[in-house]
């Protein structure tokens, strides 16, 4: 049975922050909100809660789950060839709406889905995510509805498609941003936007003038 924590509430908050973190450590899953949407998340290094988590939001392996991270330093263990756009890139806008796909380093043991050797990366501009993968380490997370379903802005709506599945709801109020998070490839020689979201094309191209919108 799922368990809901309100973290307006501090004394919840540390409750849920607490039995979260546990739930994460048995490979089950937890919903938690960030600044754009709510996500649905799993230890990114454990393949059977990875799998858990696509089979919660009916995704195939062909969708890999992006992957959140509390702190910039954190990239330093999960990615290479990281160019110094992408680092410009991530000293303007992270923590915040902004997703890297960059390579990751071939000697980490994890399975998100047929990534090709990449991984899409964020910190969110959130504190209940933030001590939450602080407490945890690297989570895959995607966005806590069915695949197909609506975005989910609130708990409610992220528990409402996800039920049970879920061991644990964080419920961090209504998501500043209702919308999903910028998405850049920085595996090339130039950034190349595969989806717009949270940050505009025009942000960015101040940041990295070069930057390609993609088709």
């Amino acid at each position: 049975m799922s368990r809901r924590y309100d973290c307006a509430d501090a004394g919840d908050r540390a409750t849920g922050l607490r039995e979260a973190a546990s739930a994460i450590r048995r490979g089950e899953l937890v919903v938690l909100p960030t600044d754009t949407l709510y996500g649905v998340g799993a230890d990114a290094f454990s393949p059977d809660a990875v799998g858990a988590l696509l089979a919660a939001k009916g995704r195939g392996r062909n969708m890999p789950s992006p992957v959140l991270v509390g702190s910039p330093t954190t990239l330093h263990g999960l990615v290479t060839d990281f160019s110094e756009q992408a680092w410009e890139l991530v000293d303007a806008f992270w923590p915040g709406g902004l997703t890297l796909v960059a390579r990751h380093q071939p000697s980490l043991r994890w399975d998100l889905g047929e990534t090709r050797g990449t991984v899409a990366v964020r910190m969110p501009l959130h504190p209940v995510a933030i001590e939450l993968l602080n407490a945890t380490g690297p989570l895959a997370v995607s966005s806590a509805n069915r695949t197909g379903g609506p975005s989910p802005a609130t708990c409610d709506e992220a528990e409402a498609q996800l039920g049970d599945a879920i061991s644990v709801y964080l419920d961090g109020g209504q998501a500043d941003h209702a919308t999903g998070s910028t998405i850049v490839d920085v595996t090339g020689k130039v950034p190349v936007v595969l989806r717009a979201g949270a940050i505009s094309v025009e942000q960015l191209r101040e940041v990295v003038p070069d930057l390609e919108a993609g088709s």
